[in-house]
């Protein structure tokens, strides 16, 4: 690749490194396609650098100190303390290795990387801003493109982001001390995923949303065991209320928030995240050049194969709505890079799981009872409440259970809602039974191993067909 301003080219050129961008690229040169992937901040992006990974590490080190601190009841006496700086030190080196990995991984399979800034020029142009001062630029001419410039926080416009007591998401990750008071701006699944972190860590947590419930979108049985559990760890919930100001104190902040019936509360805090939600990013690809259209929200409305509005512009990952999950962003990468090489490919949404890292964990896929009615299923619908497992009793963890969903006239599996620890594990399962099309029966004949939580999964899809033997049947 010559850089300067040169106009070079390529069949493939992908903007943004994030999951979606560096599957297409890799899946693309698979191909034998030749292949550009250009990003402006980080491989890997927000996923790997801000988001899933960081936090799950966070997660996963303050479960070892929760754990720890509250199993003198299994006979096991500690009190353990957390080191902010060290456990983000940690979590840094893991972000490092996994960065590093997606650099290599593409140089490997002979993408060509480019560090920038991309902005379409027209429909088959774009234009390079190198970073750093007489770095210039440079045109490349494509084929084909792939737009994946991911999304970031949603920045209040009562509460900008300042980095010091405003965070997002992002700036939260990266904190070296537990604050003493955490107020939390929204209870979605990023506002409750540290919520529970930093409740662990040693924050008092407080939550304020402006919807009368925690994690809006899922059922309500399975917010409420989240939602107790979290107010097991000591975080304070207030429901209906939106943030509407603030102002700095001596150490820390006050965020005044307006109920639906007028009325004003303040809360004082150490410092306040939030996390209501996340936005395209498209001001810096200029889209327009391209003619690709955006919805009233931003978003790059695509079809099921990863395309634009205009035929040789595809767009995966956050950038093109929801669901805004990165294995969702990682699969439609390959489905673009495929439909690029001529091959037969496309998203099946139905088979996307979902899953919330909370305590415990959520995992979802297909459809819930009422969707399935509303798609013209008739569902029968199975369940195992987790103190039925003899697993879960191990673990100390029994606040969940395991539903199924599934076609009474046929016994086809359309869905499965867990509320368990490792759901983000169990719910593959059920996702692998909807995308290969596999009834009730197949999943009870499957012999599951004892003692997992994994049983769970069996014994729900007996319950449907009234055969299970853990619990009573309905």
């Amino acid at each position: 690749m010559v850089v300067g301003d040169i106009a070079t080219g390529t069949d493939v050129l992908v903007i943004g490194a994030g999951p979606g961008g560096y599957v297409a690229a890799i899946r693309a040169a698979q191909l034998d396609l030749d292949v550009t992937l250009v990003e402006k901040d980080a491989y890997g992006g927000t996923c790997l650098n801000h988001g899933c990974i960081p936090s799950k590490a966070l997660v996963s080190a303050t479960d070892v100190a929760h754990e720890a601190r509250e199993a003198e009841h299994m006979g096991v006496h500690a009190d353990p303390a957390i080191d902010m700086a060290g456990m983000t030190a940690w979590k840094d080196g893991v972000v490092d290795q996994l960065t590093t990995g997606v650099e290599r991984l593409c140089k490997g399979n002979g993408v060509n990387l480019v560090d920038g800034t991309a902005e379409f020029a027209d429909e088959n142009t774009a234009r390079v801003a190198h970073g750093g001062e007489g770095q210039g630029s440079e045109s490349i001419e494509f084929e084909h493109a792939v737009v994946a410039t991911g999304s970031r926080p949603v920045e209040l416009p009562a509460l900008p982001f300042d980095g010091d007591l405003i965070l997002s998401s992002r700036h939260a990750l990266a904190l070296e001390s537990v604050p003493d008071e955490l107020l939390v701006v929204g209870a979605g699944y990023i506002g409750m995923e540290l919520a529970t972190v930093f409740a662990k860590a040693g924050s008092d947590v407080t939550v304020v949303e402006a919807l009368d419930q925690a994690l809006p979108g899922y059922e309500a049985d399975v917010t409420r065991v989240v939602t107790q559990r979290a107010k097991s760890l000591g975080v304070d919930f207030h429901f209906e209320e939106a943030a509407a100001d603030w102002e700095e104190r001596e150490e820390g902040l006050t965020v005044v928030t307006e109920g639906e019936d007028g009325t004003v509360s303040e809360y004082e805090a150490t410092k306040a995240l939030v996390a209501v939600g996340r936005e395209p990013v498209t001001d810096t690809v200029d889209l327009d050049a391209a003619g690709v259209e955006t919805d009233e929200n931003g978003f790059v409305p695509t079809d099921d194969r990863a395309r634009t509005n205009v035929d040789h512009v595809f767009a995966v990952g956050d950038v093109a709505g929801e669901p805004m999950l990165a294995h969702e962003g990682m699969k439609a990468g390959e489905v673009a890079a495929e439909v690029i090489a001529g091959e037969p490919a496309a998203l099946d949404q139905q088979a996307i799981p979902a899953a919330v890292f909370t305590d415990p964990e959520i995992g979802t896929v297909g459809l819930t009872e009422s969707e399935a009615e509303d798609a013209g299923f008739s569902p029968v619908v199975g369940e195992l409440p987790l103190r039925a497992s003899g697993r879960a009793l191990t673990h100390d963890d029994t606040d969940g259970f395991v539903r199924i969903v599934a076609d009474e006239t046929d016994g086809f599996v359309l869905g499965a809602q867990i509320v368990s620890p490792e759901a983000s594990e169990l719910i593959a399962e059920v996702g692998l039974a909807i995308e290969m099309g596999a009834t009730l029966e197949d999943l009870v004949a499957t012999v599951h191993t004892h003692p997992t939580l994994s049983e769970a999964v069996m014994e729900a899809a007996a319950n449907a067909m009234g055969q299970a033997i853990h619990t009573l049947n309905r």
